[in-house]
């Protein structure tokens, strides 16, 4: 029993029922658990894909940016078809260094090799083509 008591009102009792204060049945909360089962179904396996885009795009441009650093060289040089390239330390004044002032890394943990002079591909990364999207150019 609760008793209400105003300025201008006599105490009266009122009984408060419970017909009025349920919370969620299971069945609800096992709907909404549902959806967001299936919308983390739908976007986990996008997250990734994207994730493994952008690794591969930011690969793609490394390699393309050391390939220009090994041209820029290899010209300033007169190094000839065929001369080896000591990476990185012959390419590092041409690239553009991290915030450790050194030459980018493959942001999916594959290592960058360099060709000679003259070679076709000059900068491979050794992920290669094993992961999707492949790591060339």
């Amino acid at each position: 029993m609760v008793y209400a008591t105003s300025k201008h009102m006599k105490t009266t009792r009122t009984r408060i029922s419970r017909i009025g204060l349920g919370g969620f049945t299971l069945v609800e909360i096992m709907i909404v658990i549902a959806i967001i089962g299936l919308l983390c179904a739908i976007a986990i396996p996008n997250y990734v894909k994207a994730r493994a885009n952008s690794q591969a795009n930011a690969c793609i441009n490394n390699l393309r940016q050391i390939d220009g650093a090994m041209q820029q060289f290899a010209i300033e040089n007169q190094k000839k078809f065929g001369d080896p390239v000591n990476y990185p330390s012959d390419l590092t004044p041409y690239v553009k260094l991290n915030s450790s002032s050194s030459i980018p890394a493959c942001p999916a943990a594959g290592t960058y090799t360099v060709s000679p002079v003259g070679s076709q591909p000059s900068v491979l990364c050794s992920l290669g083509t094993t992961v999707s999207p492949p790591h060339t150019y």
